[in-house]
């Protein structure tokens, strides 16, 4: 992975000290609504003020860096084989899908449709494919699946068709029930699963200042189960937050630190991932933005906040929100993705194929941002400055107007410090014209149709999946 982080600071140290001063304070004077009554008594117990009637708790600065601090500073996102594990907290950063979108956008459509069980599956051996995606976070909703099931058929798609870390979101607690107990069987036993979690969960926060009944029950069931959870929340400048830029983070660190806090009252060490989700409004719709560059500023200044308090981070980056396979889709995907990675995130969630506001998943822009994201992690690697690629036996030896084409390390540095390109064209434009004059999105879909053309690689043997 990617070792040289923290390249971009759009937070200077005063700016991070006074954003946790003032979330210090909002915590303390302003308070948080709990509207999960369990959560609510665990709260009491360490609150300095307790507003039963408005269910609203107040909490000094001190317990709450008391309660963050039991939280571990790294956590292990597992594979199903040591290749793909994702150590977060460990200075490398990550990249995975992301959703949960409702709609697919088929290759040559102007329209999306609703996706399906089927569409679920594509994506994720496509991402299987993908060698620059790290992990797999359940990126659509099988809108042909009762939301009884689809928990069990959504990560059952996921042990099925990918060996790399499978996250998703859940809509019921018979759903974590069922989607623990299966991967307990997968893994060989509960013990094994705790050991090498290769599933994790997402249970998202309700900005602001507010915990609910529904994803705090959730919260508390996966806490106790002891595995890895993401508690990500989603401020929206000028709507759910301030909108300041800092006022919004300080509404999106509050947020997130409730959810944390709360894991930490639960079952202490709980292996727990701060999360952000947050960006800004389109003021004259009143609509949510994927793709602000906003959202890459707020979430990299949120790696900030996280690598302060010790904590990792899942983080966002990567949506357009065009609605088709266009520079728009290209450039927006890219920058918010770059920002956030050399900000020195741990997880970069939504990193590839999402679009139209996070509605919308293309299994060619998968492709599209594989490319992209191999380019931002040539990008967070910086330049390697050492003896070897100083080259001064080289420059000798070519001496003034020489060449270096037949160079002993041209081939070994051209492999290992510079990115060879998948879909870019660099062709000159007579060959470029002779080929057919293909286009980017035109090799995504011939790739996309070469992959799902296959036989699919099974990571559970169909007996298996019969079984359940």
């Amino acid at each position: 992975m990617n070792k040289r982080v923290h390249q971009y600071k759009p937070l200077t140290q005063g700016d991070i000290e006074k954003i946790d001063r003032a979330t210090m304070t909002v915590l303390a004077e302003t308070g948080f609504e709990v509207h999960q009554p369990e959560a609510f008594e665990y709260f009491k117990e360490v609150a300095d003020f307790v507003d039963e009637e408005r269910q609203i708790i107040k909490i000094k600065e001190k317990t709450v860096k008391e309660l963050i601090s039991s939280a571990p500073s790294t956590v292990t996102l597992y594979g199903r084989d040591e290749k793909h594990d994702c150590k977060l907290g460990s200075g490398e950063v990550y990249f995975g899908t992301g959703g949960t979108a409702l709609y697919i956008l088929d290759y040559g459509q102007k329209e999306s449709r609703p996706a399906t069980l089927q569409d679920l599956e594509n994506v994720i051996r496509i991402v299987d494919r993908m060698d620059n995606i790290d992990l797999c976070l359940l990126p659509t909703y099988p809108n042909d699946i009762s939301v009884d099931e689809v928990d069990m058929h959504r990560f059952r798609a996921g042990l099925t068709y990918t060996g790399k870390h499978i996250m998703g979101g859940v809509y019921t607690l018979r759903g974590i029930d069922e989607v623990i107990r299966m991967a307990e069987e997968v893994a060989g036993s509960p013990e094994a699963l705790r050991e090498r979690p290769f599933i994790s969960f997402i249970t998202c926060g309700i900005s602001p200042l507010r915990l609910d009944n529904k994803y705090g029950t959730f919260l508390i069931k996966i806490a106790r189960e002891g595995l890895p959870l993401a508690v990500p929340a989603e401020p929206l400048c000028g709507g759910t937050a301030p909108m300041s830029l800092a006022g919004t983070l300080v509404i999106q660190n509050c947020d997130a630190l409730i959810n944390v806090m709360l894991t930490q009252l639960v079952n202490p060490g709980t292996p727990v991932i701060y999360g952000c989700v947050a960006s800004s409004m389109e003021m004259r719709t009143m609509r949510y933005l994927g793709a602000p560059v906003e959202s890459g500023l707020i979430n990299a200044a949120v790696a900030q906040m996280t690598q302060y308090y010790g904590l990792p981070y899942y983080s966002t980056a990567g949506i357009s929100d065009s609605k088709t396979l266009d520079a728009q889709c290209g450039y927006e995907s890219a920058i918010t993705n770059l920002l956030v990675a050399l900000a020195g995130a741990d997880f970069i969630h939504d990193a590839a194929g999402l679009m139209e506001f996070a509605l919308t998943v293309s299994l060619e822009k998968l492709v599209i941002d594989n490319e992209i994201i191999g380019m931002v992690k040539q990008a967070i690697k910086g330049i390697n400055v050492s003896e070897e690629t100083l080259c001064l036996e080289e420059i000798s030896e070519a001496g003034p107007g020489g060449n270096f084409v037949t160079s002993r390390s041209t081939r070994k540095f051209m492999r290992s410090e510079h990115y060879q390109p998948l879909l870019s064209d660099r062709l000159q434009r007579a060959a470029w014209i002779a080929e057919g004059h293909p286009t980017v999105d035109r090799r995504a879909h011939e790739i996309v149709t070469a992959i799902l053309e296959e036989e699919p690689k099974r990571y559970l043997a169909i007996e298996e999946q019969l079984r359940r």
